[in-house]
């Protein structure tokens, strides 16, 4: 699993968000700012995304990886938010 602290965070951060596939998703809305890999609590919840069109996260590599069991980040928050609403 990806470690996303110390001298390698930049370079984790790269490789976990080349196996987003976000962009894919029905409910996925491009936005100034790129935003990408929402299952992650450093990205976390959409600015843009308001509507939820439909889910690709329990197909996505990047979840998956990380043993992430949650849907709609880009709507809720990260997998570390939405494990705290229990």
């Amino acid at each position: 699993m990806f470690g996303v602290r110390g001298e390698n965070m930049a370079e984790d951060m790269s490789k976990m968000i080349k196996m987003c596939n976000c962009p894919a998703c029905p409910s996925y809305v491009k936005c100034n700012g790129g935003e990408l890999a929402f299952c992650l609590v450093n990205v976390g919840k959409s600015k843009c995304i308001k509507e939820e069109k439909g889910c690709l996260c329990m197909a996505c590599p990047l979840a998956a990886k990380m043993k992430f069991s949650k849907v709609y980040y880009c709507t809720k928050g990260s997998d570390k938010q939405l494990s705290k609403k229990k």
